[in-house]
């Protein structure tokens, strides 16, 4: 007999352990039934939604090979890494109450100098009780942009966007904790407002965190899966005022194998495009860090395209320093070969899901990214901007609900700037093979 008050999620694991002990018959309570599901990961839940416990995650193993100005001598490198080796815990308590937490144990997934050993990439608790309406608190990443949205299982080229490099503070935790109020009206309106506390690496003088808050807005008036139009708009703003920070806007131009945080990559042999700003930033550089985000997206039956802008100016803080400006964008063309619509949720894209178990559903696609910065102190008092520029082009096979499997080639050029070598574009491709449970 299980009591269904005993702690909620406990009693839904205590559940999982009674059933996979069971040679025959059916668990009962005197509450609510349970009901066990093992598609997907391991779930265990009351017929009356009011407890449920999740047990999943993911795993992405990559392997690249990339030259030119990806090196510093401009000879070929290899890369093999897990991106993520996530554990997941989520779940729902008392009705109202949802959690979530998943442990990164490839330490690769989030900006660089994580743990070792690991880290919580999200640990947080949601009030759901004023829907449509949830607020959340805790460790997790702010909301910017239509890529950081759909989850790194779905997104269609191995790596995110190359622009969001101009602005990766903007959605990530950085190690921090926020709140977020986020909601919905109907169908086709989602927003979301969160303030966070962060870069514990990046305080003030006074040993205080770094304040930053969100808004993003989407309004999708067409929003089912191969059906879909959506607009979206992000604003977000970080003070920087009496801080040290390393103030360098960085890229590895969709090659992570370069440099990675956890894992083998390119060594001291990696090359990063640096597109403005220094390391070690003194305080009272600068001021106000600001980001602006657009997106958009369209998609019919198996085709889709879509594409995002980002602008960011860092105000300076007094007549040494300038202001630093970048703005970078993309676009993408996907299309199924196999017929099957990208998934849609109200604010992002989900999974694609094989009709034929035999052959699953294959996929491909064109990315370019394009990204600039303005920077008229130090080293690039003298440089016009320096832009970098990737074509992406790659195959998604989808063997099934749980596995994946790509290839992308990648092709970098960039402007005003070289490799040691004095190369100024580079190749390479990447491989990933991705379970999720």
């Amino acid at each position: 007999m299980i009591r269904k008050h005993f702690a909620g999620f406990v009693a839904s694991a205590l559940a999982m352990a009674v059933t996979a002990q069971a040679f025959a018959g059916t668990v009962t309570t005197d509450g609510a039934d349970i009901v066990v599901k093992t598609k997907g990961g391991l779930e265990v839940a009351t017929t009356d939604k009011e407890f449920s416990f999740k047990l999943g995650g993911r795993i992405q193993a990559d392997y690249s090979r990339f030259d030119g100005f990806y090196t510093n001598n401009g000879n070929t490198a290899d890369a093999g890494y897990f991106r993520r080796a996530y554990l997941e815990l989520g779940g729902v308590m008392y009705t109202d109450w949802a959690y979530q937490i998943a442990y990164d144990f490839s330490h690769n997934s989030g900006g660089d100098n994580r743990s070792e050993d690991g880290y919580f990439d999200e640990a947080s608790l949601a009030y759901n009780g004023f829907k449509p309406v949830s607020i959340k608190i805790g460790r997790f990443d702010p909301e910017f942009g239509l890529e950081k949205a759909t989850s790194s299982k779905w997104v269609t080229a191995q790596e995110r966007n190359a622009a969001y490099d101009l602005v990766d503070w903007t959605n990530s935790h950085n190690g921090g904790l926020g709140i977020q109020a986020s909601g919905n009206v109907g169908d086709s309106l989602y927003g979301s407002a969160g303030m966070f506390a962060k870069d514990a690496t990046n305080q003030d003088k006074d040993g205080d965190s770094t304040k930053q808050f969100n808004l993003r807005a989407v309004f999708a008036p067409m929003h089912d899966s191969g059906n879909v139009l959506h607009f979206g708009v992000n604003y977000a703003q970080r003070d920087l005022s009496d801080t040290a920070f390393d103030g360098r806007i960085r890229s590895r131009l969709g090659m992570r194998g370069v440099s990675t945080d956890g894992g083998q990559d390119a060594g001291t042999n990696g090359n990063r495009l640096t597109l403005a700003g220094a390391n070690n930033t003194p305080a009272g550089a600068y001021d106000t860090d600001k980001a602006w985000g657009l997106e958009a997206a369209f998609a019919t039956g198996p085709f889709s395209v879509q594409g995002e802008y980002v602008k960011r100016t860092v105000e300076a803080d007094g007549a040494a320093y300038k202001d630093i400006k970048a703005d970078g964008y993309y676009g993408q063309v996907a299309y199924t070969i196999t017929g099957e619509a990208r998934g849609y949720k109200l604010g992002k894209f989900d999974s694609i899901k094989p009709q034929n178990k035999q052959i699953g559903a294959w996929e491909v696609f064109y990315r370019y990214d394009h990204l600039s910065a303005d920077d008229d102190n130090g080293a690039f008092a003298n440089v016009g901007d320096i832009e970098g520029k990737v074509h992406n082009v790659g195959l998604n096979w989808y063997a099934n609900e749980a596995i994946k499997l790509s290839g992308v080639y990648v092709k970098a050029n960039v402007e005003n700037a070289k490799n040691a070598a004095g190369d100024d574009s580079g190749d390479g491709f990447v491989m990933r093979a991705q379970y999720v449970f």
